[in-house]
């Protein structure tokens, strides 16, 4: 069986290889694009599965097939929800929630094996989903969280963030007025909850508020560093995969 991955952030694409590849499902090529999965198709056989992020660096994923008449089964691996699934769920295709989580991916790959088994066709309805996507639904994000101090609750709204980070396994909000507050939630948890214009997560442990952003600086092996107006514990570095999208993020 022949798959493919296409998924601009490679550390991701190689976890998601990692964890096909426990399943014993060998992946033939990982593309990172709109323009560079164009170019693939141009020259090579469609493969039978494709693992599709819906946002790639350059574009919505669906331009690829815009000129391409697709031939495989799709799982989209995707940060969006609720809305979305919808459309996932009419065009009879499997999708998997970011970050990834195996026993998801395992349900999703049986699935898809089932249906190849009985023959069923794969359909995907690509012109409608985007629509879902480019006209979404308005999401509420969290506009405040509440953190315990002492006895007491407090509630904090996301415009006096200036950083959520994880140390020690512990997840922080850090105040304008210069604060840290634990959390009862992973980064990864965050990520759906937190308005994407408004914050990025630059690594594995940090989220910035682009409001809170003093400085950029230029840093070792093509990667940046940031300075927020407050905080200061810790050096935040953009890894060197982010770069890219966060330069996009502060346009």
């Amino acid at each position: 069986m022949k798959v493919i991955i296409i998924e601009d952030e490679k550390p991701s694409a190689r976890r998601l290889q990692r964890m096909l590849e426990k399943q014993r499902m060998h992946v033939h090529t990982m593309l990172h694009s709109v323009e560079e999965a164009r170019e693939w198709f141009k020259t090579n056989t469609h493969p039978d599965l494709i693992f599709l992020d819906i946002q790639l660096s350059d574009g919505l994923s669906f331009e690829i097939f815009e000129t391409i008449d697709i031939k495989s089964a799709v799982i989209f691996t995707t940060a969006y929800d609720e809305y979305a699934l919808q459309g996932f769920k009419l065009n009879s295709i499997d999708y998997l929630l970011k970050p990834i989580d195996e026993d998801e991916l395992v349900r999703a790959v049986k699935k898809y094996k089932e249906r190849t088994h009985r023959a069923a066709p794969v359909t995907v309805d690509f012109s409608e989903i985007k629509k879902l996507l480019i006209n979404p639904i308005d999401r509420a994000y969290k506009k405040r969280f509440s953190v315990k101090v002492g006895q007491h609750l407090k509630l904090i709204s996301t415009e006096e963030v200036e950083c959520f980070y994880s140390e020690n396994k512990g997840t922080y909000l850090y105040t304008v007025s210069g604060r840290n507050y634990l959390l009862d939630v992973t980064l990864d948890q965050l990520e759906d909850d937190l308005e994407p214009q408004t914050f990025f997560r630059v690594n594995r442990k940090f989220f910035l508020n682009v409001n809170a952003i003093s400085d950029i600086i230029s840093y070792t092996n093509s990667r940046l560093q940031v300075k927020l107006n407050t905080y200061n514990e810790q050096h935040i570095i953009v890894a060197r995969e982010r770069v890219k999208d966060f330069r996009n993020w502060l346009e």
